[in-house]
């Protein structure tokens, strides 16, 4: 990309200082704003601001005509409670009574296309006190009334190539003052568009990925300072996107919607003598394939050639005489207006280390696994061409490209002959590592920045545990979200897929709305999901938009995204209006797989990913995962029954809320007889199997489900404390041990360092989570499978570190109401966790304290909690404002091994981690063989002495072992 100044109000906002913070009242957060929701001042008197109109707090364009309407309350009052609240709108006042403040209905008369409300609020509590008025923000109508989109899509008139970048542009002369313009744009592609030679956003890779077949976003956007009285010119630099790109796995990789981009805009001019114009594509424009753009893919990268840059072509005196007429295409696809935040570049980050390849190439490390593309600055002779290259690791120095699969992940530029930041624009990359081929001399060392690419979603989730690893397993999950949150929830940023798959949204979306504010985001991605279900009669596909080129069934986990998503939006921002959108999505689905059981109510048969990438499935095939794939399908079916009979309740649909609520029962009393035992053992005596059956409250008593978790304890020690599940069993296997009290085995599975576990990636350097647990052997060569390096999936676990470990849930839609209630493992001496809720800033911190448990919780104004202190005290309600409490604390306690020998049972040594070494040392000095057994095939039966376990070992080893292990003594600080 050619250097060029942004117009004053698009000027770039990253900041490399936030990329380490956590705790948001002291800085800023990774890519987060310093909340907007907390630049009010603390005051006894409470101080209103509106938060959020719409899905959007960073446009004044609203999406619909009535959109909702957010704001929040700061005092230092205790238990506040608002009892009234008034809006007004150009001088029309409306009161609100009650607590209301989350997702308030639009109260005036609707808003007209581009009109300008200037909206504020006031708040009362219930003892008296009152706010002033909140600053007044703008709320514009971005939508467009029905038959007023008249712009055609144009694009190329002869493309040689699939995907041929194309520029665009036409002259229009604006003959009186201009009060107002308006710019409404999409493209069957990705697109940028300029007036006049300035960019008009600095948004990146619009309008994104929707299912263009059904659905296209137009961006809204107000460029009255670009528009000039007189002659004018519009430009748009048109690329192939996810458009006209091939999708499939390997050969059959093919174009799945079109084979050329095309573009469409209207602009709507407004002057100020109140008449008013539009200007659209059409067959009067113009199109050259002459421009700078060479070649530019989503997975091939883009490739530029700088001496065919067109200085001035978005300019209104341009010489054009050379370029064609545009096709135009024909499409009945009707633009909506964009809810989710647009994709933006959002930090900068700056290489930590060079090396040479091999080859004598440059390679770059950027010291973080990312999500973007590379900002080059260079005054190369012409002709010179720089190439790129991107990887996530390195093996023997130079760049692994077997993650990337097929992406060719190469970006390249010739030089014009003078000075020039470049960026290929039209393109992503997930990468740490970069090659740099081609650069006459020694790279210099400020040349080259990687510039982190996202929807730019507001950051709501900040943790601190003490734990250095654990720690950093949270920052990875957080890279890993914004990295896959690239217009849709992507499976991975780096490869030749990049798709929305549907199960690991179902399995992440609690964790990415605990760190992220994403109602917009996946509001947006869900109505593509209804209408590609729509189109497969109440099938969800496996991706969503639906490309991938593989056979499509109802398959559990995967297909009951379409339930727990919108489920999962309205409990974590109070969005009812999801669940309306969404609900004939939802019972579509139920209805689906209520037919697929039958009269049984037992999910059998049919395809079943189950619990994908168990870390015991075959490479080759990862669907044989250990928990009992019919079992796994029936449990997804009561918990979206379940959630689908709670949301008919909530949309006030009586009939519906009593029918699915008598087959949730009804499902849960087969499950129960086909799959549950007497003694609460399941048939399939896997992890992921009572995992889900606890967390999906399927036991038929406490009693039973009490049994159930000390079974899957049973499990997760007998596996030396390693994880056992795979993409559906891992988000809730925390949840399933603390909730039956198994915590002991909660804190070792978290803490456990060896392969698999939650912080293995994190002893072997990621920073971001992986997509297999061994995507990165021991010996630091990549697992054979070639792996994804940034997989959110098992980052699920950040849920739990939130809502558990620190204590600090919601109870009630968007937190109005939370709970309280820490769980003191005991290797974490102090947690910290703080959320930006709908309603305010909510924390949790506990620490021990010389034998005591000091909590601290700060509640926002207008909400409440319920408090379980860890010393097993009745819980207690209390409200808003700063609390603390202090009760009696526990130490560790762990069945320590006093003497220790090759006749210790296997039970004692795994319970006791210092006699765990121990042995493992030995063997590893003695028998390197027998310690790789050890440490990923032992069963830790009890009554399976050592001596047994290893009896194959010649006896002069085993009493070597012996006498290594009788040296082993008590840790004195035990």
């Amino acid at each position: 990309m050619i250097a060029r100044p942004f117009p004053h109000s698009y000027g770039r906002r990253f900041d490399s200082r936030f990329l380490r913070a956590t705790v948001p009242n002291q800085r800023v957060g990774l890519f987060g704003q310093l909340a907007r929701r907390r630049e009010m001042a603390d005051t006894t008197q409470p101080a209103a601001k509106l938060t959020r109109v719409d899905y959007r707090a960073d446009t004044e364009f609203a999406a619909t005509a009535s959109p909702a309407v957010s704001w929040a309350t700061e005092t230092e009052i205790p238990g506040w409670v608002q009892a009234w609240a008034e809006l007004e709108a150009d001088g029309e006042r409306v009161r609100v009574d009650g607590s209301i403040s989350v997702n308030v209905a639009w109260p005036f008369r609707p808003l007209r296309p581009r009109e300008t409300r200037r909206l504020r609020v006031r708040v009362a509590g219930q003892d008296g006190s009152a706010s002033t008025w909140s600053d007044v923000r703008s709320v514009r109508g971005g939508h467009l009334d029905v038959g007023e989109w008249t712009a055609s899509m144009i694009g190329l008139a002869a493309p040689s190539d699939l995907g041929q970048p194309a520029q665009l542009r036409t002259r229009f002369d604006a003959l009186k003052q201009v009060a107002s313009a308006t710019l409404y744009s999409t493209a069957n592609g990705v697109y940028e568009v300029e007036i006049n030679g300035h960019p008009v956003d600095a948004d990146t890779l619009k309008p994104g990925w929707t299912s263009y077949q059904w659905r296209l976003i137009h961006e809204t956007t107000d460029v009255t300072t670009l528009v000039q009285q007189g002659g004018n010119a519009i430009g748009i630099q048109l690329t192939a996107g996810w458009f006209a790109q091939r999708y499939g796995f390997g050969d059959d990789a093919t174009p799945f919607y079109g084979e050329q981009p095309a573009a469409a805009l209207q602009l709507h001019l407004e002057y100020a003598d109140g008449t008013s114009e539009v200007v659209s594509t059409d067959a009067t424009w113009k199109a050259t394939d002459a421009g700078r753009v060479v070649a530019a893919g989503i997975y091939a990268g883009q490739h530029d050639d700088l001496r065919r840059e067109q200085p001035g072509w978005t300019l209104p005196d341009f010489d054009d005489s050379a370029w064609l007429p545009a096709r135009v295409d024909e499409s009945s696809v009707v633009p909506t207006p964009r809810i989710a935040p647009p994709v933006r570049e959002v930090a900068e980050l700056h290489p930590v280390a060079r090396s040479q390849s091999s080859s004598g190439s440059t390679i770059l490390d950027f010291g973080q696994n990312l999500v973007g593309r590379l900002r080059v600055r260079a005054d190369l002779p012409e002709g010179a061409t720089v190439t790129l290259s991107h990887a996530e690791i390195l093996t023997d120095g130079d760049l692994h490209t077997g993650s990337m699969r097929g992406a060719a992940a190469t970006d390249s530029f010739t030089s014009a002959g003078h000075a020039v930041v470049w960026e290929p624009e039209f393109t992503f990359r997930g990468f740490r590592y970069a090659s740099v081929e081609g650069w006459p001399g020694d790279v210099p060392a400020d040349a080259i920045t990687a510039v982190v690419v996202s929807s730019d979603l507001e950051r709501t989730g900040w943790l601190e545990t003490g734990h250095p690893l654990v720690d950093r397993l949270h920052e990875s999950i957080v890279w890993s979200t914004r990295g896959n949150f690239v217009s849709l929830p992507t499976d991975c940023p780096q490869r030749d897929e990049r798709l929305g798959w549907t199960g690991d949204i179902e399995v992440f979306a609690p964790t990415a709305a605990t760190l992220f504010d994403i109602d917009g985001f996946l509001s947006n991605w869900l109505a593509d999901l209804a209408a590609e279900q729509h189109a497969l009669d109440g099938i969800v596909p496996f991706v969503v938009p639906n490309v991938s080129g593989v056979f499509t069934s109802a398959t559990a986990g995967w297909g009951d995204s379409a339930v727990g998503v919108p489920w999962t939006l309205h409990q974590h921002f109070d969005d009812t209006s999801v669940l309306e959108r969404q609900y004939p999505s939802m019972k579509a689905w139920v209805d689906v797989v209520d037919r697929l059981a039958g009269e049984r109510h037992l999910w059998k048969g049919g395809f079943q990913f189950g619990d994908w990438l168990d870390p015991t499935a075959p490479k080759e095939s990862p669907t044989d995962a250990k928990a009992d794939k019919e079992l796994i399908a029936t449990a997804y079916f009561h918990r979206s029954a379940a959630i689908l009979a709670a949301t008919a309740e909530l949309l006030e649909r009586p009939e519906d809320a009593t029918s699915y609520s008598r087959l949730a029962t009804a499902i849960k009393d087969a499950f129960n007889r086909e799959y549950v035992t007497p003694n609460g053992r399941l048939s399939s005596d896997a992890q992921a199997a009572y995992a889900l059956a606890i967390a999906f409250d399927l036991a038929a008593d406490r009693d039973t489900e009490l049994r159930m978790g000390e079974h899957l304890a049973g499990l997760v020690r007998r596996n030396g404390y390693r994880i056992g599940t795979g993409f559906l069993g891992t988000p809730v296997i925390m949840d399933a041990l603390t909730r039956t009290g198994q915590l002991e085995t909660a804190d070792r599975l978290l803490t456990q360092t060896e392969c698999p576990s939650w912080l293995y990636p994190v002893t072997q350097g990621a920073t971001t989570t992986w997509e297999a647990w061994d995507a990165l052997l021991a010996d630091g060569s990549p697992s054979p499978a070639d792996t994804s390096f940034n997989h959110y999936a098992f980052g699920a676990i950040a849920k739990w570190l939130y809502e558990s470990l620190a204590g600090l849930s919601a109870t009630a839609p968007g937190f109005r109401e939370m709970r309280i209630a820490p769980t003191l493992l005991p290797s974490f001496g102090r947690v910290s966790a703080t959320r930006i809720t709908p309603y305010g800033h909510a924390a949790v911190t506990w620490s021990r304290e010389e034998g005591r448990v000091r909590i601290a919780a700060t509640l926002p104004a207008n909400t409440s909690a319920t408090v379980q202190l860890p010393d097993g005290s009745e819980p207690f309600t209390v409200g808003s404002g700063t609390h603390e409490w202090t009760v009696a604390g526990s130490s560790r306690s762990i069945n320590r091994v006093q003497q220790l020998s090759m006749r210790t049972d296997l039970a004692q040594v795994i319970e006791d981690p210092d006699a765990y070494a121990a042995v493992l040392g030995a063997l590893e000095r003695h028998a390197p063989h027998a310690a790789q057994t050890l440490r990923t095939r032992t069963r830790w039966e009890p009554g399976v002495p050592l001596d047994v376990e290893f009896f194959i070992l010649p006896k002069a080893v085993q009493s070597a072992i012996d006498d290594d292990l009788s040296l082993y003594q008590l840790s004195p600080n035990a």
